[in-house]
């Protein structure tokens, strides 16, 4: 650990060392910055006692030095780019720069692939492959005049989901109408989570879409839930589920979208009568009338309390009361008034006037 209070200068001259003593002169200091930066106050004993810069506890506080030293200053590093986003194993090169007079070094604060404090004015932190998912990239700068400052590298590192998948909470087969059902969609090991977004949809109607509220950087595996109260219309309905990844302009914009499989929904409803409770049908047509439901319904037409064959060619002495029995999930009944009308409808008394106008012209005209 570093003893409390180390000026950062010091800690740098204990790590460059070798090269400071050189006695090949390597700047000349430029006049004081206008930075306003304390200088630290080195002591022998101070200086005999800083360790090496390794491990996370010493870069903790390294970066907490620097901090308290930054708060009045305008720190001037720039790097390019100032945001990456990555996906995870691919290679990352990022620049840092400070002007070319008044800092005598340039460094980086990383767990992955260091390179070498410099006395340039820039300094290139270069991964071949990026295999850490909570890395925080730091690069300092210190002034000529003393005091310090630094600049977070933000970086995201990304990994699709390796599959998306959709099924109903602790439930098989089929579902009741009007019961309350959970779908859930569950997204096989993706990071970061809380830039995914999953949009449940029926059929191609998009129900819902939501966002994890976790903050964890590292792959995970998520599951996200709707509730559904299913009614015989969605009988036969394809639920399905898909999953992206938002990682805003910096990041990639050609993402796929990870869709799921289809599940297709049995909803189990009572027998249903399409047709309507007063029926007209003409002389000469059939009689039917639909019936709904799942499972099937069996259904049987009684009038005057016998079975019958529904007529397909109606008269006048079909009109009357039926009762139809319909057996499915639930036995129900009903009542059909049936109303036979005119056979020849509007279409053929027209006709029969038509054909006396132009039978009257005739005569006139003879």
């Amino acid at each position: 650990m570093f003893t409390s209070g180390c000026p950062i200068t010091l800690l740098l001259f204990h790590l460059l060392g070798p090269v400071l003593s050189s006695p090949v002169s390597i700047h000349t200091p430029a006049p004081p910055l206008a930075l306003q930066i304390s200088p630290p106050k080195p002591t022998p004993a101070v200086l005999s006692s800083l360790p090496s810069l390794t491990g996370p506890s010493a870069i903790t506080h390294f970066i907490s030095v620097i901090e308290e030293s930054a708060k009045s200053v305008s720190c001037p590093i720039k790097l390019s780019p100032s945001s990456l986003v990555v996906r995870f194993a691919d290679p990352v090169t990022v620049n840092c720069s400070v002007p070319k007079t008044g800092f005598s070094l340039l460094g980086w604060i990383v767990s992955l692939n260091a390179p070498t404090p410099t006395i340039n004015s820039f300094l290139v932190w270069n991964v071949k492959r990026m295999t850490e998912w909570n890395i925080i990239p730091t690069c300092f700068a210190l002034a000529e005049q003393g005091g310090q400052c630094h600049a977070n590298l933000l970086l995201t590192v990304y990994k699709p989901p390796d599959t998306v998948s959709i099924s109903i909470y602790n439930h098989t087969g089929p579902m009741f109408e009007g019961r309350q059902y959970t779908l859930q969609c569950t997204v096989q090991d993706v990071a970061p989570v809380g830039n995914l977004i999953v949009t449940f949809y029926r059929r191609q109607t998009s129900l819902v879409q939501i966002r994890s509220n976790k903050t964890t950087k590292t792959p995970v595996t998520e599951t996200f839930t709707l509730k559904i109260s299913p009614s015989k219309d969605d009988n036969g309905a394809q639920y399905w589920c898909e999953a992206k990844l938002q990682l805003g302009p910096e990041g990639p914009q050609d993402l796929p979208v990870m869709v799921s499989q289809n599940l297709t929904a049995s909803v189990l409803f009572e027998p249903q009568l399409v047709c309507p409770a007063k029926l007209q049908v003409r002389e000469g047509e059939s009689l039917s009338c639909d019936m709904r439901g799942n499972p099937v319904p069996s259904v049987t037409w009684y009038r005057d309390g016998k079975v019958i064959d529904l007529p397909t060619h109606c008269s006048r002495k079909d009109a009357g009361n039926y009762t139809v029995h319909a057996n499915g999930l639930k036995m129900k009944h009903f009542i059909v008034q049936v109303e036979v009308l005119d056979g020849s409808g509007t279409t053929n008394r027209c006709s029969r006037h038509l054909l006396l106008v132009v039978l009257l012209i005739q005569r006139i005209w003879l």
